[in-house]
């Protein structure tokens, strides 16, 4: 295995740091202010959209993106150290154009879409001119098993109709959205992986009613977590995004590169608190000394720091096994990493805030946001247990063939 960086990816990353530094780091408080000042608290600041004139400008644009001509071209490992640098802030993703859910949407297009969709969808996706929402969890249903979604979608001679309630439905309330990707059943007697599909549906289609916007342990998202009715949606049959029958394989391929992006940037996350945990021990004093010259706040910083070269590693393998053998060759190990990477973060984001104290809890740091960040991560996407699942499955599977 080769870890290394092609001169492309080494000189992307150090453009990409000293962007990160002048520019997006310092904007983070400008962001928070200009949103709390906001009539519509969904609406995109104006910071944001200075920091992606700049970025684009940069050339440090849809960087991960490597399907054909739409993207910057580069593999899995070439990207990696580039996401973990997005993720030092939680508004990195987006000046990059490289963000949920639009990223996975753009991936799905550029594979799958039509040229017609792609012209429709993919460009202005491209330039950041619109934005998009996924709907696929329901609140119904179970919906870490795919197989239980309940949302119809009715041909109706050259219409397709859908019926149906999503939530969690990322996105949606951004003003700039304009299209959203809709997993539904349009077979209930085909073979399980068979009833499924997926549509593109404009966001100002007839029958769409947002019912509320959904926290996320207390905090608003900026783009928002819809909880949406569909009612007689009606869309051309030229809206299918790939055949009938073909959304439980497009969704896998579409969170298959999501599960790795979520790894990469929460390998960012983790440093970004560990920074913080170990500028905060230096600097406060109590009992007579700094806090880092305490023994438990010495082992936090040093569990803290092998935790992520050991999830960094990780990460780094995976996305190899990717680019040289294939996703479907990674499998256990994406699976692993969406575990791993939540857990590090997250109990690195917890040491953190245990060092900061009331501080920790507050706004005034990014850590409060980062802990609900990383725990809520740990169900998206699909729950760290079906993660585990798979893991076991196929560690099982080699001797199981050895006895059989």
């Amino acid at each position: 295995m080769d870890f290394g960086l092609s001169p492309k990816a080494d000189e992307l990353r150090s453009r990409m740091a000293a962007f990160m530094a002048e520019y997006v780091l310092p904007a983070e408080d400008v962001y928070d202010r200009q949103l709390a000042e906001a009539a519509d608290p969904h609406e995109l600041p104006s910071v944001m959209r200075e920091l992606k004139e700049k970025a684009r400008a940069e050339g440090l644009w849809n960087l991960f993106l490597a399907h054909g001509t739409w993207g910057a071209g580069l593999t899995n490992l070439e990207y990696a150290p580039l996401a973990e640098l997005a993720g030092r802030s939680i508004i990195g993703p987006e000046v990059f154009n490289c963000s949920a859910p639009d990223t996975g949407n753009m991936e799905l297009l550029a594979l799958f879409g039509t040229p017609g969709q792609q012209d429709r969808w993919l460009r202005p996706l491209l330039a950041a001119e619109i934005r998009s929402c996924f709907a696929m969890t329901e609140p119904e249903v179970a919906s870490s098993d795919a197989r239980n979604i309940r949302t119809r979608i009715t041909r109706d001679g050259d219409e397709y109709v859908v019926d149906g309630h999503k939530w969690y439905t990322s996105g949606i309330l951004d003003p700039d959205c304009r299209l959203i990707v809709l997993m539904g059943v349009t077979d209930a007697d085909a073979p399980a992986y068979r009833r499924q599909s997926m549509l593109l549906i404009p966001r100002d289609t007839p029958g769409i009613t947002v019912l509320r916007d959904l926290p996320m342990f207390g905090y608003t998202d900026r783009c928002g977590h819809g909880d949406v009715l569909f009612e007689n949606v009606r869309v051309p049959v030229s809206s299918m995004l790939g055949g009938e029958g073909d959304g439980f394989a497009l969704a896998q391929g579409r969170l298959g590169p999501g599960r790795m992006h979520y790894a990469m940037r929460a390998v960012g996350f983790a440093e970004r608190a560990l920074e913080l945990m170990c500028r905060r021990t230096l600097t406060r004093t109590a009992f007579g000394g700094p806090l880092a010259e305490r023994g438990v706040v010495r082992e936090w910083i040093a569990r803290s720091r092998i935790e992520i070269e050991q999830l960094r590693l990780l990460v780094l393998k995976s996305a190899w096994l990717m680019d040289t053998r294939g996703n479907a060759a990674a499998r256990t190990e994406v699976a692993a990493i969406k575990v791993a990477a939540l857990e590090v973060a997250h109990r690195v984001v917890d040491r953190a805030v245990q060092a900061h104290g009331a501080a920790g809890v507050s706004d005034d740091t990014v850590l409060a946001r980062l802990y609900a960040i990383t725990r809520a991560l740990r169900i998206a996407d699909g729950p760290d247990e079906v993660h585990l699942r798979t893991v076991a499955r196929r560690e099982l599977a080699k001797y199981q063939e050895e006895s059989a």
